[in-house]
């Protein structure tokens, strides 16, 4: 049919993505050179008009690429140049930080409710689900199985059907997520690992049945959780 070789192929590229090919278009350009830093995470996101997580989430697709590393103590540079022209940046799933900012609006209010319908059953696993985190932190490999678990049964302890599906469904965001599931791996292997301590306040607020208390541990885990997961580019 007359036209329809000049039809373009609609996409779903995430803001991260947009903003990654922009940086990557500045290296094929030499704006930036193999060996050259890029300018800090915040002067980007005010040049750019989007937020730091928006800037993190770039920077991981770049890495997970190779068009970027980040050295330890020093920043982020371009890589070899010669590795550039051969990478294609895609839309890899929903990035880390943009699931940590959701969970962070929305899981405390479910601690909350949970902490006024949490059975004492449900408080024994909690626990039992915190010395498996123990366990699994010990292990080179760790899957963090434990620690999902331990945020879908406070889910379930709310008695909101609501609630736990789309706790389910950040979960399930972030599993399927290849951008999620690299950086995860990246930063655990520079040891970061679910706070136990964290876990155990949580639990604690929800054993004494203590909404507000529930609610403000949920709130400075996941706070935590963004600041260490934050400090691989600060290195």
């Amino acid at each position: 049919m007359k036209g329809l070789d000049q039809f373009q192929v609609i996409t779903t590229d995430r803001l991260y993505v947009k903003i990654a090919e922009q940086l990557r278009s500045l290296i094929e350009a030499e704006v930036y050179n193999p060996g050259d830093r890029f300018p800090a995470e915040r002067a980007l996101a005010e040049k750019l008009g989007v937020s730091r997580p928006t800037i993190r989430e770039a920077m991981i697709a770049l890495e997970i690429s190779g068009i970027i590393e980040i050295r330890s103590g020093s920043g982020i540079y371009v890589s070899d140049k010669k590795s550039v022209p051969t990478l294609q940046l895609t839309d890899k799933g929903i990035g880390p930080f943009d699931i940590l900012e959701m969970r962070y609006a929305l899981e405390p209010e479910i601690c909350a409710l949970a902490a006024q319908r949490i059975t004492d059953e449900q408080i024994q696993r909690l626990n039992q689900l915190i010395k498996e985190m123990e366990v699994e932190e010990k292990q080179p490999n760790s899957s963090e199985k434990a620690d999902g678990e331990f945020h879908m049964l406070i889910a379930e302890a709310s008695q909101n059907s609501a609630m736990y599906q789309s706790v389910k469904w950040l979960w399930d965001l972030r599993n399927k997520s290849v951008l999620s599931d690299s950086f995860l791996k990246v930063i655990r292997e520079e040891g970061v690992h679910p706070s136990i301590d964290d876990h155990k306040k949580i639990a604690s607020a929800l054993a004494q049945r203590n909404p507000e208390r529930a609610l403000v541990a949920m709130k400075n885990h996941i706070d935590n959780a963004t600041v260490n997961a934050a400090r691989h580019f600060e290195k």
